[in-house]
């Protein structure tokens, strides 16, 4: 028998079974981690895409969605659409800062090179801006966005991915 202090992270593809956890972890990074970037208001309009969860799991097995797991069990998700944007990257905020968000952003980067993409492209929170600077994200313009009647600012932003047999 052999415990493990560190229990390590593993990506696999999204299933709809997914579709409740991968909910509930959308609605926790949002409620609590944006809470000094946006409203109440403007928070609960965002989560409130997750409310319907047969949508929700719809819109995520319609893309290329990765689930990253601890133990077995979803702690985080992203999602490629059109092979060029990152629709979607989310982490509970248990594991905020363990490298989820890294390991997951890298996923979708080779993935989407290996698909051909030259760029990938994010409507980035204000939360979440610096963590893509971070990984040479390059702002490209502000938007708002009405969500749940609420105007929720965000930044798209852009990264240059290596051709292919580049480093």
């Amino acid at each position: 028998m052999s415990a493990q202090a560190n229990p390590e992270f593993a990506l696999r593809p999204f299933l709809p079974a997914d579709a409740p956890l991968v909910a509930e972890i959308f609605r926790a990074s949002i409620e609590g981690p944006t809470s000094d970037d946006y409203s109440e208001a403007q928070q609960q309009a965002w989560a409130s895409a997750a409310d319907e969860e047969g949508e929700f799991g719809a819109r995520l097995a319609a893309q290329l969605t990765i689930i990253a797991t601890l133990e077995g069990s979803p702690v985080g998700f992203a999602s490629l659409a059109r092979n060029e944007e990152i629709d979607m990257l989310y982490v509970h905020p248990a594991v905020a800062g363990r490298g989820v968000g890294t390991m997951l952003i890298d996923a979708l980067e080779k993935l989407a090179g290996a698909r051909g993409a030259h760029r990938l492209v994010a409507a980035v929170s204000d939360t979440a801006r610096t963590f893509f600077e971070q990984r040479a994200y390059i702002p490209q313009q502000r938007n708002s966005v009405l969500c749940g009647g609420e105007w929720i600012a965000n930044t798209t932003m852009q990264k240059k991915l290596a051709e292919r047999g580049q480093p």
